[in-house]
């Protein structure tokens, strides 16, 4: 039985096993404004590339544009991935067959990651200060972070639950612990 959390977040039961499947789309009017920007960082890299050709050989200008491109590609990439990510990519979480997956789907493409429910210790929401930088950059539309959920797998954290909202994330975690419970008794 398919079940909506919200827009953006769907829930499948059914055949022992769990699924939930996060959409990664921004808001239409937030999604525009990320494009744009993309796009607009795009064209300013193009023009510094293009005035840098246009300056005579030997000027000490032309390694300052290499070095500021370098930086500039970095970025470009960076923010491109995230675009492509707010555009067409999808968390999806599955328990089933004693094993909880989490992978980040792009176009149906991307590395799975299994983890043994048995080993599964802690899962709950993440304890962060919503008033530091890094949790504010970690939120911004132009990031692929944003995970508010976690777990201890054999003594490693793992995050997930990139994109939730609060009350997303704290209405997700007791189904994910009631999944995790029913497939620790079919297990045993």
């Amino acid at each position: 039985m398919m079940e909506y959390l919200s827009e953006r977040v769907s829930i499948d039961r059914k055949d022992g096993r769990t699924s939930v499947v996060i959409s990664a789309r921004l808001p239409r009017s937030r999604e525009t404004l990320l494009v744009a920007w993309f796009v607009m960082w795009l064209l300013c890299g193009a023009y510094v590339l293009y005035a840098r050709y246009q300056l005579p050989e030997g000027d000490p200008l032309r390694q300052y544009l290499l070095g500021f491109l370098a930086f500039w590609s970095y970025f470009a990439l960076v923010v491109g991935k995230a675009v492509v990510w707010r555009l067409k990519g999808f968390e999806l979480w599955r328990i089933k067959d004693g094993t909880l997956t989490v992978k980040n789907s792009l176009w149906g493409y991307g590395k799975a990651h299994n983890y043994f429910v048995d080993n599964i210790q802690k899962l709950g929401l993440l304890n962060v200060d919503q008033r530091s930088w890094k949790w504010q950059l970690n939120q911004s539309g132009w990031v692929m972070g944003g995970e508010r959920l976690g777990f201890e797998h054999l003594g490693k954290k793992i995050i997930f639950g990139k994109g939730l909202t609060e009350e997303e994330a704290r209405r997700l975690v007791p189904i994910l612990k009631d999944a995790l419970k029913h497939e620790r008794k079919a297990a045993k």
